[in-house]
């Protein structure tokens, strides 16, 4: 029920706080007299409650119009200028608004603010046409923090990656995706989880004691609500309906935006980032250059760094940089997406639930792409860069093999099919072009989240190697299986898979498939071209060993090998197993440090942790040289002192293949566009054709990678000469 106070009890004098009375004086007579002309009215009939900008000509009072006053009242430099942002033009002032507790920076704009309370404003700041701005004492602009006499009830969460809060995050204004990961992920650890609350609460009083805040050249209009939001440099927000409980961070370098009908309740909104055409979003986190547009529902998420959604519905996930997702019919819920992912046209992921409560999650490392209208069944998880063909899958599933086509299988066959090393054998031109793209689309101009853009990386370099004795542990069920006379006589299960691996190397034209019952629950997998994936998989893991060391010697001003530079990398500590946190690839091991440093207090805020994510970016090239060194001796069993000059040149020649057949095969992929009939159909002659696309030779990704694999070549003949 709305209450009723009575006028004559209530206190209306106020003090002016005393940081905003420098540089202050109170209203002359004859000032206090033209207000009162231009119908302003004070509830504090002495006026004393105004104070104004003191220098010479730095406040004229015919500039505030029909204006209704209370509380204390600050008031920057007002004189007559003019404001204008796009084709809007407006005199600085005031006008036809209500204020209570109020300070404006210098030449502010303020007409048509109905209702504006508790609320500090930047200069050149324009508020035009607004119903309500105002800010409760308690406000905690959508952190996950308490205030005085506040319950742990109070807190705002947000549900990532499962609909029942069993993973839920405090969010926090710095919060990045790495952040977000280690807390939803690692909830095994009572006393860790206890210290991120903790780090969540640093630097907060809990003082009954704040005011909402627009910052410089913001410009406002149009606009329903505006309760307790914090609101940076230079954002311009148009035309939206409610906007409650919120921090929008920008920069004039970064500038945000948010446009009509927006509605953004209990979220951080991240530098550079746009939200416009009738979106909803409610307890999110958005990073940095993001896109929240054409009537996406984000509710209950994390989304990362350089990502778009629109037209969808995104509910209770954590979402890595570099997510895009465009189609009204599509539908993400409860998942973990690790990133450089894309979704399609109706696909609804995470809508089909195993049990009786919605937990069920899907889990998929980074460069998940699902086809048009594919749906799947919780729980499921995918190695990094799946491509899943369009189909309903109808049962959990469980890929570990990156790089991989999955597709349901024909016929009535209800096993699904997979080729491993898919992407490399039939779409190089994509999987190589990944870095580049990226790189290109991030528009950030302070990158707190470290990203890894490269396809190749110690993260999938590690899943290749699982998938790897994977294929060889099948290829050792198939053959006894299928009654080969010599790996049945052999007891031992290490020579056993010894046996599979060399079938697997000397039968490199072998044609057969495997069963994988863990691919899919009830009905398993089909394994197709296990040999062809088999190769392919170690030939890209030698690949990017040899390019690692590469790059390496090269930082040390070497284009060769010597003992001096191996002895220095063996000495590094060697890392094998990897983990991507938020899009920076982290050695586990460290990411055990660090909970250990939060626990023992050594790290005491977020900021300190970011610092810690930016020393394992400092040395990630060189795990990550080492964690190479360790790769080639993985593929061959044996230490890299053991390696024999015929060794190398195996490996130069086999890098040298493969570096060329990457090229050769990334012109091929591209070159489907302009040879396929189907492609090419549609186009009356050739030169309609490469006026719409564009020429083959002008792409500039071919250019730059035959030149890159030209001079690959020739640098990696000498690699090892030294050695």
């Amino acid at each position: 029920m709305v209450k009723v106070e009575i006028a004559s009890e209530i206190d209306f004098t106020y003090k002016v706080p005393s940081e905003y009375k420098n540089g202050k004086r109170h209203l002359t007579d004859k000032e206090i007299k033209v207000l009162k002309e231009n119908q302003n009215h004070n509830l504090d009939e002495s006026w004393k409650n105004i104070l104004v900008d003191d220098s010479p000509d730095g406040f004229d009072p015919s500039l505030i119009k029909n204006c209704f006053f209370s509380g204390y009242i600050v008031i920057g430099k007002l004189r007559l200028v003019f404001l204008k942002w796009n084709d809007l033009r407006l005199a600085a002032g005031i006008r036809n608004s209500k204020l209570k507790n109020i300070v404006i920076g210098d030449d502010c704009v303020v007409y048509n603010v109905d209702y504006f309370e508790n609320y500090r404003i930047g200069n050149r700041v324009i508020l035009f046409d607004i119903k309500e701005i105002c800010c409760t004492n308690h406000s905690k602009f959508g952190n996950g923090i308490l205030k005085q006499g506040e319950s742990e009830d109070a807190r705002m969460w947000i549900g990532v990656a499962n609909e029942n809060d069993g993973r839920r995050i405090l969010p926090f204004e710095s919060m990045i995706a790495a952040d977000a990961y280690l807390w939803s992920h690692y909830r095994d650890d009572k006393e860790l989880l206890q210290r991120f609350v903790e780090l969540t609460e640093s630097g907060n009083t809990g003082a009954l004691d704040t005011i909402g805040f627009i910052d410089d050249d913001t410009v406002i209009k149009q606009v329903n609500i505006i309760k307790d939001v914090k609101i940076g440099k230079c954002v311009y927000i148009k035309g939206a309906l409610k906007l409650k409980n919120l921090t929008i961070l920008s920069t004039p370098e970064e500038p945000s935006q948010i446009g009509e009908g927006a509605i953004l309740v209990n979220g951080i909104m991240g530098y550079g980032t746009h939200v416009f055409y009738n979106p909803i979003a409610v307890r999110f986190v958005i990073g940095r250059n993001c896109n929240v547009k054409y009537g996406a529902r984000l509710l209950n998420s994390v989304l990362g760094d350089n990502s778009t959604i629109s037209c969808c519905e995104v509910l209770n996930n954590l979402i890595f940089p570099f997510h895009e997702q465009h189609h009204n019919s599509s539908f993400l819920i409860a998942t973990t997406v690790m990133g450089q992912s894309n979704i399609a046209s109706g696909a609804t992921i995470g809508s089909n639930h195993n049990s009786r409560s919605p937990d069920g999650e899907i889990f998929a490392k980074r460069g998940f792409w699902p086809g048009l209208c594919s749906d799947f069944k919780h729980n499921s998880r995918f190695a990094s860069f799946v491509l899943v063909s369009k189909g309903s899958y109808q049962h959990e599933l469980d890929i570990p093999y990156p790089f991989s086509l999955v597709a349901p299988g024909q016929n009535g066959d209800p096993a699904i099919h997979i080729i491993p090393a898919w992407l490399f054998m039939y779409d190089m031109f994509a999987v190589m072009r990944n870095k580049d793209k990226f790189a290109k689309r991030d528009k950030r101009i302070e990158k707190v989240q470290n990203i890894e853009f490269d396809p190749l990386a110690p993260d999938t370099m590690e899943e290749i190697l699982y998938a790897l004795n994977r294929i060889i542990t099948l290829t050792a069920d198939y053959l006894s299986a299928s009654g080969d006379k010599k790996i049945n006589d052999i007891s031992k299960e290490s020579k056993k898979l010894q046996y599979a691996k060399d079938f697997l190397h000397k039968n490199t034209d072998a044609v057969f498939t495997l069963s994988d019952g863990q691919c899919q629950k009830k009905y398993g997998a089909t394994i197709c071209k296990p040999v062809r994936a088999y190769k392919t998989y170690r030939q890209i893991v030698k690949y990017f060993a040899v390019r690692t060391l590469m790059e390496y010697a090269k930082t040390l001003n070497s284009s060769v090998l010597t003992k001096e530079i191996m002895e220095r990398i063996k000495k590094i500590p060697l890392f094998t197993e990897w983990e991507n946190i938020g899009g920076q690839i982290i050695p586990h091991a460290k990411i055990t440090e660090l909970f250990a440093a939060i626990k023992d207090g050594s790290i005491n805020n977020w900021e300190s942790v970011h610092q810690f994510y930016n020393l394992c970016e400092c040395s990630y090239g060189q795990y990550k040289v080492r964690y190479a060194i360790h790769l080639l001796e993985t593929l061959y069993s044996r230490n890299f002192e053991d390696f024999t000059n015929e060794l190398f040149e195996d490996i130069v020649s086999d890098v040298s293949k493969c570096a060329q057949q990457i090229y050769d095969s990334s012109v091929k992929s591209r070159e489907k566009d302009y040879t396929d009939y189907y492609r090419t159909m549609v186009y009356r002659n050739k030169e309609e054709m490469e006026e719409v696309l564009g020429q083959l030779s002008d792409n500039s990704f071919l250019k730059a990678l035959k030149k890159h694999t030209a001079a690959f070549i020739e640098d990696v003949k000498n690699l090892f000469s030294r050695l």
